[in-house]
C-alpha cells in the first residue's frame, strides 16, 4: 500500500496534466487544436516515460468516433492505431536506453488464454467475405495480447499507476458525458425526461459510452473501498491520518462519483442490469468467508427489491427499466410484428438478433468470418430492417455469427479461465492488488452481462480492456512468485 502511495506521488501531476487536457481537447476537438496537443503531449510523454505515454493513448483513444463524425480530420489511421504504435515505440526506446531485454516470456496464462483465442479466431479469415473487416477485428485481439505480454514484462512495478490511469482515462469521459447530459448535445433524438439528454460522451451513441462506464466503474468504487478501510483502520488504532491517503480517497471517491452518474444519465437498461450484477458478484467475493459474501450479495438484491416493490425508486428510472421488459421476454419474431415508436427499439434489436441466427444456420462451423456481420448482413437480414447497424447487438450471437459455433466456445472458454484467474488473485496478500482483482471481478461480470445487449469493443474499448487483462497477469504472477512483490 505504501508502495502505490509512493508510486503516484512523483507522478499525480501528470494525471492532472493529462485530465486537463483530455476535458479541453473532448470538449473542442478542432483539427487544429487536436494536432497541436497530441504532438504535445506525446512529445512530453516520451521524454518522460512509457506509463506516462500509456496515460495519453487512454485518454485520447476513446476520441475515434469524434474525429471521425464532428472534428472533419482525416486520419490515414484511427487515433488509436496512432497513438498504439508511438506508446510501443516509446516503449521499445526506453528498453533499448536502459539496455533491458525486448523479446522476454514468462508463463503467463493470460496471455497463453489470448493467443489461443487469436488462433482459434484466425480460422474464419478462410471463409471471410471480406479479408480486410476480418484483418481490422482480428487485430483488435491481436492488440490486447500485446498488451498482456509488454505490460507483464516491463510494467510489474507500476501496475497500480495503470489502474489510476485507467480511471482518468474514464472520468475525463464521464465528465463530457455529464456535459451532454445537462444540454451540451444538440442530439434532438436523444432527449429525455423533457429537458436532458442521453450521456454518451465521445462514443456516439449513449450504450458503448455507458459500456465504458461501467467496465471501470469497480476498479474506481474498490479503490475508494481501500482507502475508506485504511483511514478506518488507522482511527481504531488511533493512528494519525496519513494526508495521501485522504488524497487517494478523494480521488478514487471523486471518479467513482462522477463514473457513476455518467452511467446513470446514459440512460442505458444493459449498463444497469450489468452494474447491479457487478456489485453483487464484487460483494460476494469481497469477504474471505464465501458465506458472509453471499449474504452480502442476497442483502443488496433484497434491498433493491424492497425499493422497487415499495416504490421508493425514481418512477422515470422504473419506467425505463420496465417500459420494453414484456416485449423482450414475449417476443420470438419480429417479421410480423406492429412497429411503434414505443417498441421500435426492441424489435430492431430482436431483428438483428435474428439476422445473426440466420448466419449462423447456414455458417455453424466456422461462421461468416470475423468482422463481417455488417459486410454479409444483406443476404441474412428481416426484410424490413435493411440498416445492418455494424453489429448484432449481442456479442455472442455476434461471435456465434461470425466465427460459429468453434469461435463462440473459444470466446466463452477464454473468459472462464479469466475468471477462474481473476478468482485466485483475489487472495493476493497486498490489501490494494486483493481490491483490484476483486474489481476486475466486477469488471468482467459487467462485461459478460452487457454483452447481451450490445458489442463493447468499439471505439478502441478493447486497449482499455487489454490493459485490464495485463494487470490481471501480474497480480496473478506476482501471486505465484513469479514477479517481485512491490
Amino acid at each position: 500500500m505504501h508502495g502505490f502511495q509512493n508510486l503516484l506521488r512523483g507522478r499525480i501531476f501528470w494525471l492532472v496534466i493529462a485530465l486537463t487536457v483530455a476535458i479541453v481537447n473532448l470538449l473542442v476537438a478542432t483539427p487544429e487544436f487536436l494536432g497541436l496537443t497530441l504532438t504535445g503531449l506525446c512529445l512530453i510523454a516520451a521524454l518522460a516515460s512509457p506509463p506516462a505515454m500509456l496515460v495519453v493513448l487512454l485518454v485520447l483513444a476513446p476520441l475515434r468516433a469524434l474525429i471521425a463524425t464532428e472534428s472533419g480530420i482525416d486520419l490515414p489511421f484511427d487515433i488509436g492505431q496512432i497513438l498504439f504504435v508511438l506508446y510501443i515505440g516509446v516503449w521499445l526506446a526506453h528498453r533499448i536506453a536502459l539496455r533491458q531485454p525486448v523479446v522476454t516470456l514468462h508463463r503467463n496464462i493470460v496471455l497463453s488464454a489470448s493467443l489461443c483465442l487469436c488462433a482459434v479466431f484466425a480460422l474464419g479469415s478462410w471463409t471471410s467475405a471480406s479479408q480486410s473487416a476480418w484483418l481490422r477485428e482480428w487485430l483488435k485481439w491481436i492488440l490486447m495480447a500485446i498488451f498482456v505480454w509488454q505490460i507483464t514484462i516491463s510494467e510489474h512495478s507500476c501496475w497500480p499507476w495503470m489502474v489510476f490511469a485507467l480511471l482518468v482515462a474514464a472520468t475525463a469521459n464521464a465528465l463530457v458525458g455529464l456535459y451532454i447530459f445537462f444540454g451540451g448535445s444538440g442530439a434532438d433524438h436523444l432527449a429525455i425526461l423533457g429537458r436532458f439528454f442521453r450521456a454518451f460522451g465521445t462514443f456516439g451513441q449513449p450504450n458503448p459510452f455507458a459500456g465504458f462506464m461501467g467496465l471501470m466503474l469497480p476498479l474506481a468504487l474498490m479503490g475508494a473501498y481501500v482507502q475508506l478501510a485504511s483511514i478506518l483502520s488507522e482511527y481504531r488504532k488511533k493512528q494519525r491520518l496519513r494526508w495521501n491517503t485522504l488524497q487517494l480517497l478523494i480521488c478514487f471517491g471523486l471518479s467513482a462519483a462522477l463514473i457513476s452518474a455518467a452511467l446513470l444519465t446514459s440512460w442505458s437498461r444493459g449498463a444497469w442490469l450489468g452494474t447491479a450484477v457487478s456489485v453483487a458478484v464484487m460483494l460476494f467475493a469481497l469477504p474471505k468467508r464465501l458465506t458472509t459474501g453471499f449474504a452480502a450479495a442476497l442483502g443488496l438484491a433484497l434491498l433493491i427489491a424492497g425499493l422497487w416493490l415499495g416504490g421508493l425508486l425514481p418512477r422515470s428510472l422504473v419506467n425505463r427499466l420496465t417500459a420494453s421488459s414484456d416485449d423482450f421476454l414475449t417476443m420470438e419474431d419480429v417479421r410480423g410484428v406492429d412497429v411503434s415508436p414505443i417498441n421500435y427499439a426492441v424489435v430492431e434489436r430482436i431483428a438483428h438478433w435474428q439476422a445473426a441466427l440466420n448466419m449462423a444456420q447456414s455458417n455453424p462451423i466456422l461462421g461468416v468470418g470475423l468482422g463481417n456481420y455488417e459486410i454479409v448482413y444483406d443476404q441474412y437480414r428481416l426484410i424490413n430492417w435493411k440498416e445492418p447497424l455494424g453489429h448484432a447487438h449481442n456479442f455472442y450471437l455476434n461471435t456465434l455469427a461470425e466465427t460459429g459455433i468453434v469461435g463462440l466456445l473459444a470466446y466463452l472458454a477464454f473468459w472462464l479461465v479469466i475468471f477462474l484467474v481473476t478468482w485466485r488473485a483475489r487472495t493476493h496478500p497486498d490489501l490494494f492488488a486483493r481490491a483490484t482483482a476483486i474489481g476486475l471481478l466486477g469488471s468482467w461480470t459487467y462485461l459478460a452481462v452487457h454483452s447481451i445487449f450490445d458489442n463493447l469493443f468499439v471505439n478502441n474499448l478493447f486497449l482499455h480492456i487489454g490493459v485490464l487483462l495485463g494487470i490481471l497477469a501480474i497480480l496473478y504472477c506476482q501471486l505465484n512468485h513469479r514477479l517481485v512483490l512491490d
